[in-house]
């Protein structure tokens, strides 16, 4: 396998999904600050603590979002190389870079809240998840181990590729290389 495929990281889709998150914050900080006056039906008993609670944490979840896509934006790297070494993803806030072939075990869409992503399985996915060093990304890879059977997925929502052409090119190399792996 000697061809090499970059993927950039589109500036574009970050940024929107940076505005995206301080929108939330915005949301739930007011649901946080002004419980009383939100009226809205969702909340069916409209009780001024739980409107509370649930603004912190969305302030809280979605605070930490958005400062990993900050982060993004001003991110050099290419989000995604796929190579002879295997697959380096730079795309999200668990990437955990070279994800090499002899490690990987089979590849997999998988689609939550009509959101695809690729999964890598990995014969040690404990090494991986040890490779990330912030605990929150420690915590959401360990998740998507414990829900999905990989700590590893690879979306395209940060890519300058649509999630259909980044599928195609990951199942190709990984036929190659599984071919070459049993010569």
């Amino acid at each position: 396998m000697n061809e090499s495929f970059k993927i950039p990281l589109s500036k574009t889709k970050i940024t929107l999904l940076f505005l995206g998150t301080l929108i939330f914050v915005s949301l739930a900080l007011w649901l946080a600050i002004d419980p009383e006056n939100f009226k809205v039906s969702v909340f069916r008993y409209r009780s001024a603590e739980l409107i509370r609670l649930v603004g912190i944490i969305g302030v809280t979840f979605f605070g930490i979002c958005s400062f990993f896509i900050f982060k993004k934006i001003f991110d050099k790297k290419n989000g995604l190389i796929i190579d002879e070494n295997g697959i380096t993803d730079n795309s999200n806030a668990t990437s955990i870079g070279l994800v090499k072939w002899t490690d990987i075990t089979g590849i997999r869409v998988l689609e939550v809240v009509n959101q695809k992503f690729v999964m890598l399985d990995v014969s040690n996915p404990e090494h991986y998840i040890e490779l990330k060093k912030n605990r929150i990304g420690k915590m959401a890879m360990k998740a998507n181990y414990n829900k999905y059977g990989s700590p590893i997925s690879i979306t395209a929502n940060s890519l300058k590729a649509d999630f259909k052409e980044v599928w195609e090119i990951i199942e190709k190399q990984y036929e190659k290389n599984a071919l070459q792996q049993r010569i």
